[in-house]
C-alpha cells in the first residue's frame, strides 16, 4: 500500500511551515499548580510558536514493553504520584486525543512494530506542562511510548520517523530532565546543583549546541558525573526524540536551564 494512503490524519490537513520541536524539563508535578520561573518558560513558548493542529508528547512517565501510542478520544488525566497535595489530584487537562492520528503512525512507522493502546491516557510528563503552552486544552495530545527494550540509538532513528509530522503543524514534545537523580536530591539546595550535575548539565548542551550525535546516544556511560545525572535512562531518551528531529537550518534555543534540589535539571531546549 503507498504511504499516501496511510497518511489518513494528516492527508486531510494543509502543508504548513515547519514546526520547531520541544523537550521540556518537567520536574516536580507540582509545578502544574505553582508560579514560578519554569512555568513561566513554558507559556512563553507556547505564545511564541504556531499553534499546532495535533501535540506529539514522547513523557519519560510511560514506559512500556515495545512502542505504543495512545488511541483515545478522551484521554484521561493520569495522576501517576503520590504525596502531594489534593489541590494536584484535582487537576484536570481535557484535551481531546487523536485516533486517527495514532492509528497513522502505527501505519507508517517503519523501524519498529507501534501499537494503538486505549487504555493509558495523559500522565504528568504530558500534561504537567502542556497545560502552560496551550491552556484551553483544545489540540489533540497522543503519547507516544518509551519501549524499554531499546537502545538510546534506536529510539533515536525511530524518531526520525516523525520528521514529515513537521510539516503538518504537529507539535512533538519530549518530556523529560538530563539531569534527574531523585535518590540524592538535597531540600536544603532548592536553587543549586551538585558540583557533578552542573558539570553533566554543561556537558550535555555542549553537545547538543555542537551536535554531537555519538556523544548524546552515549550520553550516560561517558562520565561518572554524567552516570550520576542519568542514573536510569526514562528522563533522558525524551530529549534524543527532540535531537534527532533537528535537521542543518535548526536553530536551538535553551530556555529554563537551572539546577534544584541538587540532582535535578530543569533545562529545556526548542528546536527550530
Amino acid at each position: 500500500m503507498e504511504l499516501n494512503h496511510l497518511k489518513s490524519f494528516t492527508n486531510g490537513l494543509p502543508n504548513t511551515e515547519k514546526m520547531p520541536v520541544l523537550f521540556l524539563g518537567h520536574g516536580s508535578p507540582m509545578n502544574a499548580i505553582e508560579e514560578n520561573d519554569f512555568v513561566n518558560g513554558w507559556r512563553k513558548i507556547g505564545q511564541s510558536i504556531p499553534k499546532p493542529t495535533a501535540i506529539i508528547c514522547i513523557s519519560a512517565h510511560w514506559e512500556t514493553s515495545g512502542t505504543k501510542v495512545t488511541a483515545v478520544p478522551h484521554p484521561k488525566t493520569i495522576h501517576d504520584f503520590y504525596g502531594f497535595p489534593p489541590e494536584l489530584f484535582a487537576v484536570q487537562y481535557p484535551a481531546p486525543g487523536s485516533p486517527e492520528l495514532a492509528t497513522e503512525l502505527s501505519e507508517v512507522i517503519k523501524t519498529t512494530p507501534v501499537e494503538p493502546d486505549k487504555m493509558w491516557g495523559l500522565d504528568h510528563g504530558a500534561w504537567s506542562v502542556i497545560k502552560f503552552l496551550y491552556p484551553d486544552a483544545d489540540i489533540p495530545v497522543i503519547e507516544f511510548s518509551i519501549d524499554v527494550h531499546k537502545s538510546p540509538k534506536e529510539h533515536y532513528e525511530l524518531a526520525k520517523e516523525l520528521q514529515y509530522l513537521r510539516h503538518k503543524g504537529v507539535l512533538i514534545v519530549g518530556s523529560g530532565n538530563i539531569v534527574h537523580n531523585l535518590r540524592m536530591m538535597n531540600w536544603h539546595q532548592p536553587e543549586a546543583g551538585y558540583d557533578w550535575a552542573i558539570e553533566a548539565n554543561d556537558t550535555f548542551k555542549n553537545y547538543l549546541l555542537q551536535d554531537k550525535q555519538e556523544e548524546l546516544l552515549k550520553f550516560q556511560g561517558i562520565s561518572s558525573a554524567n552516570q550520576l545525572s542519568v542514573p536510569t535512562p526514562e528522563h533522558y531518551i525524551p530529549s534524543l526524540y527532540a535531537y534527532a528531529l533537528r535537521d542543518n537550518n535548526d536553530s536551538i534555543k535553551l530556555f529554563n536551564d537551572q539546577l534544584i534540589y541538587g540532582s535535578i535539571g530543569m533545562l529545556s531546549f526548542q528546536i527550530g
